[in-house]
């Protein structure tokens, strides 16, 4: 329990903060003429998503975590990390490069999708799209693999939550069209230029540039796109785009939409299939069917 309360007192801190950035944005971009960049509804609703996702996360790791880690520890290598630059470094690169692999795989299977979409259906790009998570990516396994590599290699639970909330926290600044001196370093570096090439729904930026921290495993494997390169971005996702506002509605109604097409076609392949799979193969009859999804009414709700 105290390891809960532990991670309820983190998430308040780390809010306060979010909020102050939100805010801070905002307003900048209100000075220079440019308030649309950020809509009340939009920004309640983004808000809310990241509260909930924190709370279920932080529950969920508090609670078995430690379990999940000893079990798993076992069977990897043994290593006995000390807190020196060699540790610091190692387990930043196993969290950044099991990120890459996790995040192309969340957008690559349609399970994983289920949780990661919503994130990528907001068609705006301000720090308030950072928020914008599903709690269901802490039920779903999502982050399995990003763990499983940190335990498997010898590091503990601690160890994990610090590299990965830190990674994590570098991608906030990620999500932002307002200049950032991160594009300096974009050679090396996963910039807001390279985001937000990763956040359109065009054809030349749709799978591209899913690192982390650093954009080198995408020049890497072949999945980088510079934004001079990429066309006019356009935010949003490319099936079942939903303009409500209803965070609640917004965090589940993928994964309604899956669960409706595995009952109708009675065929469980569209768990691992690729996000448009059923709709591809079935013919145009799904598509029609989820091209235009009833929404409620959003009032803005919570956030």
């Amino acid at each position: 329990m105290q390891d809960v309360l532990h991670a309820l007192m983190f998430i308040a801190a780390a809010g306060v903060i979010f909020v102050g950035v939100v805010a801070s944005e905002a307003w900048y971009w209100k000075r220079r003429g440019r308030p649309e960049q950020y809509e009340l509804a939009d920004t309640l609703s983004n808000m809310t998503m990241g509260l909930s996702y924190k709370v279920v996360d932080g529950v969920v790791v508090a609670l078995a975590g430690g379990a999940f880690f000893s079990l798993v520890h076992p069977y990897g290598l043994q290593y006995q990390p000390v807190h020196g630059v060699w540790s610091v470094l190692l387990i930043f690169v196993i969290t950044d490069f099991t990120f890459y692999v996790s995040h192309y795989v969340w957008h690559k299977v349609r399970w994983f999708w289920t949780s990661h979409a919503v994130h990528h259906s907001s068609q705006r790009m301000n720090y308030s799209t950072a928020l914008r998570q599903n709690y269901l990516v802490a039920l779903n396994g999502g982050n399995l693999m990003i763990a499983g590599a940190i335990a498997l290699v010898g590091f503990d639970k601690t160890w994990a939550i610090v590299a990965l909330e830190l990674n994590l926290l570098y991608q906030f600044f990620l999500h932002t069209e307002a200049p950032s001196v991160l594009d300096r370093f974009g050679a090396v570096l996963n910039t807001p230029s390279h985001h937000r090439v990763h956040h359109g729904s065009n054809p030349q930026q749709i799978d591209r540039n899913f690192g982390g921290v650093l954009i080198i495993w995408d020049r890497l494997f072949g999945t980088f796109r510079a934004e001079a390169d990429a066309g006019e971005i356009a935010y949003g996702v490319t099936e079942r785009q939903s303009r409500s506002r209803n965070p609640f509605y917004l965090q589940l109604h993928e994964l309604g939409t899956l669960l409706r097409d595995v009952w109708r076609y009675r065929d469980p392949r569209i768990l691992v299939r690729h996000p448009a799979w059923a709709e591809q193969h079935y013919g145009q009859a799904a598509a029609a069917d989820q091209s235009s999804p009833t929404t409620p009414n959003s009032t803005g709700a919570l956030m």
